[in-house]
């Protein structure tokens, strides 16, 4: 008989997205159950079908909302008291503080929790300590954390969350790798570029392309200086912006804002469902982030062969590897970030060339299947 392994997000798009493929495949070794909040449309029954497991909905909210918390915690204990599980394991910070919480009652003999970033990162005052507080309680239910970077380590252990020995990053890093046969730039002909382009009105233009939510912490505030600055050097140069707002969480300046709207080079396309079209018409990445875990983005441009500029922080550092395989700059630098974007411009074969090595190093580090049996090969040590 296999044990058991339950999955927990906060919502179901990261059951998806965050762990494509890897609850299907860790279903041939355990059994394997995935909660999340129930989503719309459908969306955890979806998650339920494409990855051939069964799902429970739990309604979990992304900000702090005690007395929903309190529920979910409660519902989350009464699963884990039915289903006996061999192994809890929670992604996401919501998920996670009340998955571990739960967890931790139900006495379940591994509660396992990942790390894909530090939100507190960015935060101060009572804020910042509230959230501090919320972290130690994750870590202290937990029975082993596990970054998704190593550069997440430092910050976890400097912060005095849990000890040392509690951590370990699985593989190389990444939550999930990646699937290079799918993010292969050899998948796009020319047909397709040039029709895609010419929807978006890009013509001979060099692309600059950012990927992600389209908020502070990500850097948008300084990407859409640098590029003004840019538009005033060259003039066949676009930035394509593939993402969503999130006015509520963490909104962008309104000058920002009115510069998206008014600048004929830049294009945003809000939400898409694949963004591999658009890495293929794409020159270089822009990813001035604040804060990553270890970011899929970086890792997607890069198997589709893009130059990346990134900033110095966990993952992103540890992806790309300055003037090897793209560029590393400071944070919240715009003028960092100018000058790197106008130096690409200006050493197109230097450019391509970086990017093939990008694809190699994101192949031979970061495959997919590598992090799958890593994983594997982890939940298979614990008694």
């Amino acid at each position: 008989m296999k044990k058991k392994i339950i999955r927990i997000t906060t919502v179901p798009q990261s059951l998806s997205g965050l762990l494509q493929g890897q609850l299907k495949f860790m279903s041939n070794h355990f059994e394997v159950i995935g909660v999340s909040s129930p989503g719309t449309k459908n969306e955890l029954e979806a998650v339920s079908v494409r990855e051939g497991v069964s799902t429970f909905p739990i309604i979990m909210t992304r900000k702090i909302t005690p007395f929903k918390d309190l529920v979910a915690v409660f519902k989350l204990y009464k699963i884990f008291k039915k289903e006996k599980p061999f192994i809890v394991h929670s992604h996401t910070p919501k998920a996670g503080t009340l998955s571990m919480i739960a967890a931790r009652f139900a006495k379940v003999p591994h509660r396992l929790h990942t790390i894909a970033g530090l939100p507190l990162v960015e935060a101060t005052g009572l804020k910042r300590i509230l959230l501090n507080t919320v972290e130690k309680i994750t870590y202290g239910c937990a029975t082993k954390i596990y970054p998704n970077a190593y550069g997440l380590v430092d910050i976890i252990l400097d912060n005095n969350f849990t000890k040392k020995s509690k951590l370990k990053v699985i593989a190389n890093g990444s939550s999930n790798g990646i699937d290079t046969s799918h993010f292969d730039p050899a998948l796009f002909n020319d047909d397709s570029k040039v029709t895609l382009k010419k929807k978006l009105n890009i013509k001979e233009d060099f692309v600059f392309i950012f990927t992600g939510r389209l908020v502070a912490d990500k850097g948008i505030n300084e990407l859409i200086i640098a590029f003004r600055k840019i538009n005033m050097t060259f003039k066949n140069v676009k930035l394509l912006l593939v993402g969503t707002y999130e006015h509520e969480l963490d909104p962008l300046l309104p000058e920002t804002i009115d510069i998206i709207n008014n600048n004929k080079n830049i294009i945003s396309t809000g939400w898409v469902d694949d963004v591999r079209p658009y890495f293929s018409i794409a020159d270089a990445l822009t990813f001035p982030s604040y804060r990553e875990g270890f970011p899929n983005v970086v890792m997607q441009s890069a198997a589709m062969e893009l130059v990346s500029i990134v900033t110095d922080i966990n993952g992103c550092n540890e992806i790309i590897k300055d003037k090897v395989n793209g560029y590393v700059i400071p944070v919240k630098d715009s003028e960092a970030l100018y000058k790197t974007m106008h130096y690409v411009l200006s050493n197109p074969e230097g450019t391509r060339r970086m990017g093939k090595k990008a694809r190699e190093h994101v192949i031979v580090n970061f495959e997919r299947k590598k992090v799958w049996n890593a994983m594997l090969d982890e939940y298979n040590s614990l008694n």
